[in-house]
């Protein structure tokens, strides 16, 4: 039961380490102080979800179905043009800081909103978290405690993510911070969009 734990915990961290949409999104966030909590509690319970559902063998239904994969790819590769390209203006325009975007603070909704974007418009996180994990748990037993580890290492990741961005507030009180990262955010978009058009 250990080895199939800890296995679970390696593989989903190694998955969701690397910044995407989504880590972006909750990076700022955090170092906003905006909605935090909601928006970790989404992304871990997301995350949740999704990698139940591939221990569980929704990664065969999708095989079953290769026209739904064919869309969400074209799909996510469409959103994370737009929001690239969104966070290249804000680079371009630059005069943000700390204080002057936390005036403009989004509403709850509109955060959770963007936030479901970002999650379940991503073909990413069903190939790695539905697929893949999926496939993988096959060789653990139980199943259920792969899936556990790897839920937890998702939830200690987005807590640790959103809640520890803070301590890079005092770096984004500089404009010429928030321009680089949004600069970074949208080649971030742009890449992953990239490898969705020609994987």
């Amino acid at each position: 039961m250990t080895e199939a734990y800890w296995a679970g915990f390696g593989l989903g961290l190694s998955l969701i380490v690397a910044i995407g949409a989504q880590n972006a999104f909750v990076l700022r966030q955090g170092i906003l102080r905006q909605h935090v909590l909601p928006v970790v509690l989404f992304c871990a319970v997301s995350d949740a979800l999704l990698i139940a559902a591939g221990v569980a063998g929704f990664g065969a239904l999708s095989r079953a179905a290769p026209w739904a994969v064919e869309l969400m790819r074209l799909g996510g590769a469409a959103f994370l043009l737009v929001y690239g390209a969104l966070a290249l203006r804000s680079a371009w325009r630059g005069g943000q800081a700390l204080e002057a975007a936390a005036t403009g603070e989004r509403r709850l909704w509109q955060s959770l909103a963007l936030c479901v974007a970002l999650t379940w418009g991503n073909p990413h996180v069903y190939l790695d978290t539905v697929i893949l994990l999926g496939a993988v748990s096959a060789d653990f037993a139980p199943r259920p405690v792969f899936a556990a580890g790897a839920m937890s290492a998702s939830l200690l990741f987005f807590f640790s993510l959103g809640f520890g961005a803070r301590l890079l507030a005092p770096l984004f009180r500089r404009p010429l911070a928030w321009r680089c990262l949004d600069a970074s955010v949208a080649l971030v978009m742009w890449s992953v969009a990239a490898s969705l058009l020609w994987p």
